[in-house]
């Protein structure tokens, strides 16, 4: 979690400095020094005849889609009060803070107490608010809501004695109630967040002073501390056994960009010289860094020793540096810390977490606001009604009070409490153990889903290398046929003992076993891999020396190998399981082991490494026993397609490697005599010893070797997949939900995954956007891209910054209707850019899915975010919503819960407006009879066990509903579409409910009054206990599903409300109501007013079934 500078690699006991820096990011904003502030945007489409580059003639260009806001009155009222209120909050926000400006920086080796200034602590911190915030922060996350304000309102009213209707309590004690369930469930989430980053900052690492080596907590690492990082297990930093080269050590930074390489840190050439250890702090020396920057690319700093004669300078840069969220692969680090906590490079690339607020709760924002409207009207009609005489202002408040349970308060309290037991239930199902619902509030938006965006690297694959294919033109050999080629090589190798003495036999077409013989000898010759031997503990506790024991101890078992790229480990370690076994290598020679156990020494001449535009590597070797030279290249099949001899077979069978998933490398060789290598040697060293264009001179001399190159083989290595991630990609396909891939790695590595996850099916073209630099390129790219139909789209995170830069609605467009998209080489800050875009230009709900701490500022961007506990850590995790151990679980979670939790949510919340609106109804036709009259139809007790012991758990017991089974939701995922258009809750199945509620309402109001005879206390009892059963009967209307709950709390609210009569003689006439009058009259009403509801359910079931009841039956 801290960054440093790389001080000393310690496989043999030499100091030496990396620095370990750690980075972290805010959003990332666009650069536009170097483009015209004025550009505009240019239409798409226009001839390309009469386009130029001239980056001078977009001035002129006419402009597109950039209107001025009328800011008038109407925004004013429609919402810009809001944008008002936030600009405002923001700039005082901000005025509070007073951000600290981020300065460049000298730090001491172990003298932390030299710094000049103070640095963040090196804790992590995800909690919302603090002690002092979280009653204000609390309070204001809920009453920024239409639905609390308005309640609150109401209850502040009843304080005037002129608008006071009922008692205090019946206002007073909902809205608490409300208030400390809201307060409590956000005290939870708070501890939990606190404990899981207790738990984080508590981990111990070892830290170099003056008296030696002492366990410190993550959060107390201060900036210019020595920190070891060791290798314990498989813990997010671990550490170093053996190293490659001195001074030297390879990390993995997948966590931090996504890339799947291994890269190589070099050590402080200074101090790797040091004798020992304890050097460190005897020498003066410090390390000047810049400033905290967004960049994970680069670094600049100095490293400088003041006690020595001259001086000693030496200059930093990236590959001196260890960021936070990078792994130690190889050699023991010990570093000086440079940045810590907020400073470092993860976290700057972090933005802060938001409060998300769900689709639903939005929607249901809206219809409250829709209700008061109607509440507001009917006031005022019952006012007109009147005639407008007396303080007729009064009366229309006494209304809107009177009035005020048609938007009902328990509404939030029974969805927050349902929120909370969608959550328990996705905890405890057995089909994804392991999830954990760390945001309570939006387990509706996993049935709302329309976009889902993925990592690679450990979401959908688990970056382990799996040797599959070796083609030699005439045949091919899979993995059930390895046995054949592991019988040839022993066979050559035996063959090549015997002919040693002999004269080389003369050229003859060559066999099979010959042909196989040389490709393995190649795949085992031409790469970056070392062999690492693990250092094993003596009796007193001290580590072996590994040189020692790397000359000596030979041993399979505890050998691995380490490499820039996880493919050139998965072909050598095939070449040792065919017996042709890499023991042994160093900067100027490597050893093989043949099956025979003989070792074979090549001595390593030049070596020209990987690199994105040759997509090539080459190695020069000489063997020892015979001095032949021989130059092996291995490489993408584009680039070796030109280099190798003519065939007819290269280019069809890498296309059908490449549509099984497979990353192919086309490997080549050509003998040399010692004049041509003496030749090549001399024109190399002088190309790299000229001043002016050094890389195109010596490149040109590489290449003259690369011609009518002997192709030996094609191999193609697979990247496993995580379990059941094609069925998974299928079922959320299937489901309407367009994935799009973003991921750190390079393209071809992307689009390979792309093909064998089935991310895109077989029968979709793939269109890769081409690098991009200027508007002109992009205008032109686009336009090529807009010709294509149906196809996958491919882009680099380079090309999308300039896309987004010119044209940003054009591109989003167009990419929202490609089937799949992937985009590559994406940087954290980038990864969250894209979710906001989806989510400002398709108003759709997104969800992001990842495993890094590269991911977390993508999860926190969008509306619904997943991590997934990964080998590497518990970053994304921890900043989700919701963690599941694999990625094949988000099929179960959306498929079934997300459908569960909105259609259960949609329901509860409608039945309990139904509820509030029945009631008001009644009202209204009470006081519209009675002349008008502010007076309230039900007082007291009733008003609040209308709302809770009488009605609660079975209208509450529709959160156990379900509309379609588990099995039948995963079977059929094309049911999900209809979720995504919100046809569950909107204005015409609220509109439906209001229909119903006024019906209701008036019949139970006028039945009461119709059959009432001699006392008004009789009207109060008739309707009350009609109103009682009418919503124990509609709720059983509802339920689809039933569950033996649902029946208990039928009858345990029938029960209640019974047992109550006799406590309500203030209201009843305990008398009146045990006569069979009563009875009857309650009856009659209570039949009338749900038989036809009934009866239209079941005429609408026969005629017009929704799908998912056909599917049932």
């Amino acid at each position: 979690r801290v960054s440093f500078v790389l001080l000393v690699n310690q496989a043999n006991l030499s100091s030496g400095l990396i620095i370990f820096v750690s980075s972290l990011s805010f959003l990332h904003q666009y650069s536009l020094e170097d483009e015209p502030s004025n550009l505009d945007e240019m239409p798409l489409m226009m001839s390309e005849e009469g386009f130029e580059n001239d980056e001078s003639d977009y001035h002129t260009l006419p402009r597109a889609r950039v209107k001025q806001r009328q800011r008038g009155l109407g925004w004013l009222l429609m919402g810009g009060w809001k944008i008002l209120c936030g600009s405002c909050c923001d700039c005082l926000a901000r005025t509070c803070r007073r951000t600290k400006e981020l300065k460049a920086r000298t730090v001491w080796l172990g003298h932390p107490e030299k710094c000049e200034e103070k640095y963040p602590k090196n804790a992590i911190k995800n909690q919302k608010y603090n002690f002092f915030t979280f009653v204000p922060g609390v309070l204001y996350q809920q009453f920024k809501f239409f639905l609390n304000l308005y309640f609150l309102v109401v209850a502040c009213s009843q304080f005037v004695p002129a608008l006071k209707i009922g008692y205090l309590y019946t206002y007073w004690a909902p809205l608490g109630f409300v208030m400390a369930v809201t307060m409590v469930r956000e005290a939870v989430d708070e501890v939990r967040r606190y404990q899981r980053d207790k738990e984080m900052n508590s981990q111990l690492y070892s830290k170099l002073t003056v008296r030696g080596k002492v366990q410190v907590k993550s959060s107390d690492i201060q900036v210019g501390d020595l920190i070891i990082v060791e290798k314990v297990g498989i813990k997010s930093i671990p550490t170093v056994k053996h190293f490659v080269f001195l001074g030297s050590c390879f990390i993995r930074t997948d966590q931090l960009d996504g890339e799947t390489d291994w890269k190589l840190k070099v050590a402080v050439v200074c101090t790797q010289r040091l004798p020992a250890l304890g050097d460190l702090f005897s020498i003066n020396a410090y390390v000047y860094a810049q400033k905290p920057q967004l960049d994970i690319h680069s670094f600049e700093g100095n490293f400088t020793r003041e006690d020595g004669d001259p001086q000693i300078h030496e200059s930093l840069s990236i590959d001196h540096t260890l960021w936070a969220s990078t792994i130690v692969a190889s050699g023991t680090v010990i570093g000086v810390v440079i940045y810590t906590g907020k400073e470092t490079r993860s976290v700057l690339n972090t933005s802060s977490p938001k409060n998300k607020v769900g689709l639903l709760d939005l929607e249901l924002n809206r219809l409250t606001k829709a209700l008061f409207l109607a509440q507001v009207v009917l006031s005022i009609v019952m006012v007109a009604l009147q005639g407008f005489v007396g303080p007729w202002f009064r009366n229309l408040f006494r209304f809107i009070v009177l009035f005020s349970y048609i938007i009902p308060i328990s509404l939030r309290v029974n969805l927050d409490m349902g929120k909370s037991a969608y959550g328990w239930m996705i905890m405890k199902d057995e089909n994804i153990p392991g999830t954990v619902v760390r945001t309570s509030t939006i387990p509706e938006e996993l049935g709302r889903l329309v976009y889902l965006l993925t990592d690679k690297t450990g979401t959908l694959t688990q970056n382990e290398m799996i040797f599959k294919r070796l083609h030699l033109g005439t045949v091919s050999y899979g993995t059930d046929t390895m046995d054949e080629i592991q019988s040839h090589v022993v066979q050559s190798y035996a063959q090549v003992i015997i002919l040693l003495p002999a004269a080389a036999p003369p050229k003859v077409r060559k066999s099979v076993s010959s042909r196989i013989h040389e490709a393995v000898k190649a795949i085992a010759l031409c790469h970056n891999v070392t062999p690492v031997y693990e250092t094993h503990a003596s009796v007193n506790g001290e580590t072996e020396s590994t040189a020692a024991e790397a000359d000596q101890d030979f041993s399979d078992d505890n050998r691995t190998y380490q490499a820039s790229s996880p493919d050139e480990v998965a072909l050598v370690r095939w070449t040792e399981s065919v017996g042709l076994t890499l023991v042994n290598r160093d900067l100027t020679s490597l050893q093989l082991k043949t099956p025979a156990g003989q070792i074979l020494t090549y001595y390593i001449l030049q070596i020209f490494p990987f690199t994105s535009e040759s997509k090539r590597m080459g190695i020069i070797i000489r063997e020892e026993t015979t001095g032949d030279i021989t130059f092996y290249m291995k490489g993408a099949d584009v680039a070796m397609a030109s280099i190798v001899q003519y065939n007819d077979w290269l280019e069809e069978e890498c296309g059908n490697m490449a549509r099984e998933g497979l990353r192919t490398l086309v490997v080549a060789k050509k003998s040399l005599s010692e004049e041509q290598y003496t030749d090549f040697e001399n024109r190399y060293n002088q190309a790299k010893l000229s001043i002016h264009d050094r890389a195109l001179k010596v490149s040109a001399v590489v290449e003259s070797l690369e011609r009518e190159m002997e192709l030996l083989c094609l191999t193609g290595v697979e990247d496993q997949l995580q379990a059941d991630v094609r069925p998974t990609l299928e079922l959320l396909r299937n489901a309407g939900i367009k994935i799009w891939m973003l991921t750190g790695d390079k393209l071809e590595t992307a689009t390979c995954i792309a093909k064998s996850s089935h991310l895109v099916s077989r029968s979709q073209d793939i269109h890769v956007f081409r690098s991009v630099s200027n508007r002109g390129e992009a205008h032109l790219e686009l336009n090529a891209f807009r010709r294509k139909h149906d196809c996958a789209l491919v882009i680099s995170g380079d090309s999308l910054e300039v896309c987004l830069r010119y044209y940003e609605h054009e591109f989003v467009e167009l990419a929202c209707q490609c089937p799949a998209v992937v985009c590559c080489r994406c940087s954290p800050t980038q990864k969250a850019q894209i979710v906001h875009l989806l989510k400002q230009h398709t108003a759709n709900r997104t969800c992001a899915i990842g495993d890094g701490g590269n991911d977390v500022s993508m999860i926190q961007a969008a509306d619904c975010g997943i991590g997934i506990e990964g080998k590497e850590g518990k970053q994304a995790s921890l900043a989700a919503d919701f963690s599941i151990t694999q990625f094949k679980h988000i099929g179960r979670l959306l498929m079934v819960h997300g459908r569960n939790s909105y259609k259960r949510s949609a329901a509860l919340g409608q039945f309990v407006m139904h509820r509030g609106m029945i009631i008001s109804t009644m009202q209204a036709v009470f006081s519209s009879i009675f002349y008008f009259a502010s007076v309230p139809l039900y007082q007291g007790f009733l008003m609040v066990g209308y709302s809770t012991i009488y009605t609660m758990f079975p209208v509450f017991s529709l959160v156990l509903d379900q509309d379609v089974k588990p099995e039948m939701a995963l079977l059929y995922p094309e049911l999900y579409k209809d979720l995504t258009k919100g046809r569950s809750l909107s204005f015409k199945t609220f509109l439906i409910w209001v229909l119903i509620s006024i019906y209701q309402g008036g019949i139970l109001m006028y039945g009461a009054l119709v059959l009432f005879e001699s006392e008004f206390v009789h009207v109060v009892a008739i309707s009350f206990t009609a109103l009682i059963l009418t919503e124990l009967l509609m709720v059983a209307l509802n339920i689809r599903t039933w569950h033996w709950l649902m029946v208990l709390a039928e009858f345990l609210s029938l029960g209640c409300y019974i047992a109550s009569l006799a406590f309500l003689n203030e209201y009843f006439d305990l008398g009146f109501i045990t006569t069979p009058a009563f009875l009857w009259k309650v009856s009659v009403i209570t039949v009338v007013s749900c038989l036809p509801l009934y009866i239209i359910k079941y005429l609408k079931r026969k005629f017009s079934p929704p799908s998912y009841s056909k599917l049932s039956s």
